[in-house]
């Protein structure tokens, strides 16, 4: 029940208003407590904190934060920094895969909002040879994420892929079905706050369904991401991979910017792909606090950070 409580604690804690301008006012700035996990606020910042990845043998994937936009204007503002991004990421000559929210570009507004700003971002994308994958928000969003996916690919964006959920009870049949159309799927616990008539309250629970979905994954998907920081679920993923007489480059495993580097660096080690989800961003705080009550570890670490900002 602990990740269900922290969850719901660190879902409450992101509304606080005061909380929020703290946030915005210290975790950013040089040496701020979010640094860690945020790799900063503009898309160069990021650009300059991933420099590194390739050389320890990472992958990346950068993911510009931004969420819930209520108006078509902010909607299509956000396209419009997308493309910017895609262009100084070309220009930087980093890897060419991003991640982004339909509800940052619209969702939220109508369905067609979100397909015509998705189309703007993946016509220059698809020119560049990039990967693109939307990030699944929580369940009220699943159907809608899936079949806009579904749409842009029936209209020739085939590079892109999504993410499934664990801990939702639906997922199963959303894997078989985007295994089926040839997805590239991101295998996640979950780190939103649902309510038990859709999802697993318990660990335990979710962490049998990551299991049985992962084996789904590996059996039948397309280069299925296992994205976890959970060191029992990457032995399980690589025993079972083993045993199947699977290559290493059949999937890879994906982790969070700031999160186990240590087990990034010895998974690269053995031999596995592994990429790093790289937020940015102004609007890293909801994101942040996410985090948080996705692993409660993190927040003795963010202490430290607020002790030593108010030295």
């Amino acid at each position: 029940m602990l990740d269900v409580t922290s969850k719901a604690l660190f879902h409450g804690l992101a509304q606080v208003s005061a909380l929020q301008r703290f946030a915005s006012k210290y975790g950013m700035r040089r040496g701020g407590f979010a640094r860690r996990f945020i790799a900063g606020e503009t898309v160069a910042e990021a650009i300059d904190a991933v420099a590194d990845l390739p050389g320890k043998g990472l992958g990346l994937t950068l993911d510009y934060l931004g969420e819930s936009v209520a108006s078509a204007v902010a909607a299509a503002a956000a396209a419009t920094d997308y493309v910017g991004i895609i262009d100084q990421i070309v220009a930087s000559g980093i890897e060419r895969n991003i991640s982004l929210k339909l509800t940052q570009l619209g969702l939220d507004v109508d369905r067609a909002t979100a397909v015509d700003n998705m189309r703007r971002i993946l016509e220059p994308a698809d020119a560049a040879g990039f990967f693109v994958r939307i990030d699944m928000e929580n369940s009220p969003y699943t159907d809608a994420t899936i079949s806009i996916l579904e749409t842009l690919r029936q209209q020739g964006h085939t590079s892109i892929g999504t993410v499934i959920q664990t801990c939702l009870k639906r997922s199963e049949g959303d894997i078989r079905k985007l295994n089926a159309l040839g997805v590239r799927v991101r295998l996640v616990k979950g780190a939103y706050k649902e309510p038990r008539t859709v999802a697993y309250q318990q660990k335990s629970e979710v962490d049998a369904a990551f299991v049985d979905l992962m084996r789904l994954l590996m059996d039948e998907g397309t280069y299925p991401a296992i994205a976890t920081h959970d060191p029992i679920m990457i032995e399980t993923a690589k025993a079972y991979a083993r045993s199947k007489g699977y290559a290493n480059d059949r999937f890879e495993f994906q982790m969070l910017y700031g999160i186990r580097r240590d087990l990034q660096s010895a998974l690269v080690a053995q031999g596995y792909r592994v990429r790093v989800y790289v937020p940015f961003g102004k609007q890293w705080y909801p994101y942040f606090m996410r985090r948080l009550g996705e692993r409660p570890a993190n927040v003795g670490f963010v202490l430290k950070g607020l002790l030593s900002d108010r030295s």
